[in-house]
């Protein structure tokens, strides 16, 4: 086995990493055999150098084999995954994974928690009383197979290494390296153990990869590296230059998607939904299409499998029965200066000034749940002078927000609207 001196030098000269010191690398993430410095060392020649296909391949797996593997598709055959880079106002998990269960594609997803200027669908659902997103496998089965779905937060056991490595990444400027986000995301999702998986790769300025280019490419990564797992994957990218639907925030995002799942949600979310649904019943060889995931939104049997699914995982059913979502009660209307049309919405601000707003005792502190964002304008659209292009609802008055949160739309005389699905990387 090399030591950590030899493998640092070979990545720095540019020479591949074998599997045996990808396993070294994240062996010593994950037992605390490798310092700081020697794992920050790593981030950055992966970063600067790269990593090949093969590399990304080896040390994808090293990660995945570093804890607990799932293998749910042992259990649950045609079991399927989805993952979104994030971005603001991103409900579709919420109403995907109902919807799949409804056309009886069974569906496993552990989620994250929101990070930067995203919420994470973990923080979206714990708005319903009683819900228990912690999962272990034995209880992620009893979901799924009592329900079609089963949502919860990455248990400590599964891809322990990513954990120790992600936050280094962060404090080292190599979060968006492409081959350390693929390892990031794959490590966890091949771990889970779904036969096929959709990526939703965001892209434009509230998304991660800002540049369309670049999340093609990383689209591209993710799915011929699910191919050489022999696993199933397809991907959209989709845009995220402005927020995804009319509400942000962790409450109305709840009620938005029930709305969706009554058949009447925003057309820019429903588009994205179903194209995610189409793409994962083709993975999986399911006679489902689009009329039929419409259908099952307009019977409501996709809302009933959400209700099955909550109460399975704890949720008051009372509460679902009759849900209480309300924003936050001091309101902020941002109206157009002048005529004409929106051209440009600084869609990442929008998302840090929530995440902020939304923890009033930093980070570590009790979410307000009912900070929230409408959002009424779109881009491109013609607009008047006077009408109102978006709400914020903030706890309690607070001038700079208020300052920063007019500062984020632009009127122009002329623009033009973005097109929804940028891109689609299919299965290989």
């Amino acid at each position: 086995m090399n030591s950590p001196y030899q493998i640092l030098a070979r990545k720095r000269l540019g020479l591949p990493l074998t599997a045996d010191d990808l396993s070294t690398i994240v062996s010593g993430a994950s037992d605390g055999s490798w310092s700081e410095a020697e794992l920050a060392a790593f981030l950055m020649a992966a970063a600067i150098r790269g990593l090949d296909q093969e590399e990304t391949h080896r040390f994808t797996r090293a990660m995945m084999e570093s804890g607990d593997c799932w293998d749910i598709a042992s259990d649950v055959p045609g079991v399927v995954d989805k993952h979104s880079t994030g971005g603001v106002g991103d409900k579709v998990s919420l109403v995907l994974a109902p919807l799949m269960a409804s056309a009886q594609i069974p569906i496993v997803m552990l989620t994250g928690r929101g990070l930067g200027h995203t919420g994470g669908t973990a923080d979206k659902l714990e708005v319903i009383p009683g819900l228990d997103l912690e999962l272990n496998r034995s209880r992620c089965l009893e979901a799924v197979e009592g329900t079609g779905m089963a949502i919860g937060v990455a248990t400590a056991g599964i891809a322990p290494a990513d954990r120790r490595l992600y936050a280094l990444r962060d404090r080292t400027a190599t979060v968006d390296s492409l081959p350390l986000i693929v390892a990031s995301i794959l490590s966890k999702k091949l771990a889970t153990g779904a036969e096929a998986v959709v990526f939703d790769v965001k892209t434009g300025g509230g998304a991660f990869m800002a540049d369309p280019e670049q999340a093609s490419e990383l689209a591209r990564s993710l799915v011929e590296t699910c191919a050489s797992f022999d696993r199933r994957a397809s991907a959209l990218v989709t845009d995220m230059s402005q927020p995804l639907g009319e509400w942000a925030g962790h409450s109305m995002e709840v009620a938005e998607s029930l709305q969706c799942l009554a058949g009447e949600g925003p057309s820019e979310v429903m588009e994205v939904v179903f194209e995610l649904a189409v793409e994962l019943a083709r993975l999986v060889d399911s006679p489902a299409r689009r009329p039929d995931f419409e259908e099952l939104l307009g019977s409501g049997r996709a809302r009933e499998i959400f209700d099955l699914w909550a109460t399975a995982q704890g949720a008051e059913s009372a509460w679902l029965a009759a849900p209480s979502l309300e924003p936050a009660p001091h309101e902020v209307v941002c109206e157009a200066p002048q005529s004409g049309f929106v051209s440009h919405v600084e869609t990442r601000d929008l998302g840090l000034l929530l995440a902020e707003a939304s923890h009033p005792e930093g980070a570590r502190g009790p979410v307000d749940q009912q900070v929230a964002l409408r959002y009424e304008a779109r881009l491109g659209g013609a607009i008047e002078a006077g009408q109102v292009m978006a709400r914020l609802y903030l706890r309690r008055p607070d001038a700079r927000f208020e300052e920063n949160f007019r500062s984020c739309f632009r009127i122009a005389d002329e623009a033009a609207s973005p097109t929804l699905i940028r891109d689609r990387i299919p299965s290989p």
